[in-house]
């Protein structure tokens, strides 16, 4: 190195340059199709490669998604809890009806009890104060009565 050059801070190296090699696509043969029986197992098929290599495997069709189905444009969550409500109200409904039938049912059975009860009061306290004024039947006198050994001697 010459004193100069190192003075004013200048080394001088030996650079060594390196371009790429491009690499060529290999162009590869389609690889032969076996055809398969629906449910069978497919047969391996073996590629060889350019390079000389060999690829063994089985032949795999891809996937095909399955069809997105349109959704509805209501759900069927919404279809179930509006329909829920409808039964609800409607038996909500029928209840109501129900008991008011059973109350006036009952109501009806009191008032007939009640007029049951003034008949037959009223038919009793005809019997009892109209009879004072007929005097066709036969009276007995209960207190001259004689009861000896559970037996009534008249």
């Amino acid at each position: 190195m010459c004193s100069e050059h190192a003075a004013h801070g200048r080394y001088e190296t030996a650079v060594d340059v390196h371009h790429p090699t491009p690499i060529t696509p290999v162009v590869m043969a389609p690889a032969p199709l076996v055809p398969m029986q629906p449910g069978s197992v497919p047969s391996v098929a073996s590629v060889v490669l350019p390079d000389g290599r060999v690829v063994t495997g089985y032949a795999i069709n891809p996937v095909q998604p399955e069809p997105v189905a349109a959704k509805p444009a209501v759900s069927r969550a919404a279809v179930n809890v509006a329909v829920g409500g409808v039964g609800f109200l409607a038996v909500c409904g029928g209840l109501l009806l129900l008991t008011t039938f059973i109350a006036a049912l009952a109501a009806l059975i009191h008032q007939l009890i009640i007029l049951a009860a003034v008949i037959f009061g009223g038919w009793i306290a005809v019997q009892v104060f109209g009879a004072s004024g007929h005097r066709d039947g036969t009276t007995v006198n209960i207190r001259k009565a004689v009861f000896k050994r559970n037996h009534f001697h008249g």
